[in-house]
């Protein structure tokens, strides 16, 4: 038998409860592995393990919701608050980032003056943020919260479906958050109907783009972390499937951060704004102009997505990679 496949069927056979188990403890070591050095905060690395290995904990209690006896103590909404508080600072990490290496070098002596008092103010705002951190992880909450999490993975408790194969159950997992990626009003954002068929938009300029990000850039924030929920739930699953799952989780990764990145620039277009208490495009206009066409070109990005998944073939087929699981002829693999 080949040694890839006897490895693939392994996992496969794994019940709902050995499942839920297994990814719980792999994120949640990650998690705390970082915790030391997020203290010590010498490695802005660190800090985004730390926040992943949060979120990829809080998709796995999530995802498996339906076949955990779970502590309401350490509910996902309690894991998530602990997220946020790390993602503040981590935010503030990614904006001085860009704006340091990034945007700086390519601006003119003027703007960079103008930069240099907006990244005091950053720092400050960090060293807010880093108290913040330090006092959360350090607070009684969180080594409860923590407690609770190894308590439960001594003993894990689970629901009367535990004993099922995973791979019958995946779809029944999986598809009602694709059904809400599928169905968010994100989606049609510079569509138009024609002949009883949605059109995206082709001919939108820089400045119409920036037109519909100001009047509803708030759905397409919206449609990202549904993106987000989607890709770290298709995460826990991808050794229960084919290459083509693969594919399409790449596809969903993509969505992610083709929107994060507007939502990025503008994230910072807002801070410069109240920074330089005025209109952007007169008080840093090389860098105003920067930000523009950059938020134009993931725009550019997100439309090839967003045609790509307007179709009904590529939805159609993202079903039905999910309601088949690559595990038909396990039976019979390691049968003479």
């Amino acid at each position: 038998m080949n040694v890839k496949t006897s490895a693939k069927v392994k996992t496969q056979v794994k019940t709902l409860g050995e499942a839920a188990a297994g990814a719980i403890e792999k994120y949640f070591r990650k998690t705390i592995a970082h915790e030391t050095e997020v203290i010590k905060d010498k490695d802005a690395e660190e800090l985004h393990q730390m926040r992943v290995g949060l979120r990829r904990l809080r998709s796995a209690v999530t995802g498996f919701a339906p076949v955990l006896d779970w502590p309401k103590e350490a509910s996902e909404r309690k894991i998530g608050k602990v997220g946020r508080i790390l993602g503040t600072l981590r935010d503030l990490d990614v904006m001085l980032e860009s704006l340091q290496n990034r945007y700086y070098p390519n601006l003119p002596t003027e703007e960079q003056e103008v930069l240099d008092r907006a990244l005091l103010t950053l720092l400050k705002q960090r060293r807010r943020a880093l108290k913040g951190v330090r006092a959360i992880l350090e607070h009684k909450t969180y080594q409860l919260l923590k407690k609770l999490i190894e308590d439960w993975l001594e003993q894990p408790q689970f629901r009367a479906i535990e004993h099922l194969p995973t791979a019958e159950v995946l779809p029944d997992l999986l598809l009602p958050q694709v059904s809400e990626f599928f169905l968010h009003p994100g989606w049609l954002l510079g569509t138009e109907y024609q002949d009883g068929k949605v059109k995206v938009a082709d001919d939108l300029n820089a400045e119409a783009v920036e037109e519909k990000l100001a009047a509803e850039g708030t759905i397409l924030h919206d449609l990202r972390k549904q993106a987000k929920r989607v890709r770290y739930l298709m995460n826990l699953f991808g050794d229960f499937y084919s290459e083509s799952y693969e594919v399409y989780l790449k596809d969903v990764t993509t969505v992610q951060e083709c929107l994060g990145d507007i939502q990025d620039s503008e994230v910072l277009a807002e801070f410069l704004t109240d920074f330089v208490e005025g209109d952007l495009k007169k008080e840093l206009p090389i860098l105003a102009g920067i930000l523009v066409e950059n938020r134009y070109a993931a725009w550019g990005k997100w439309q090839i997505l967003q045609r790509k998944y307007l179709k009904s073939e590529t939805r159609q087929g993202l079903r039905s990679a999910l309601i088949h699981p690559a595990v038909e002829d396990a039976a019979n693999i390691d049968s003479p």
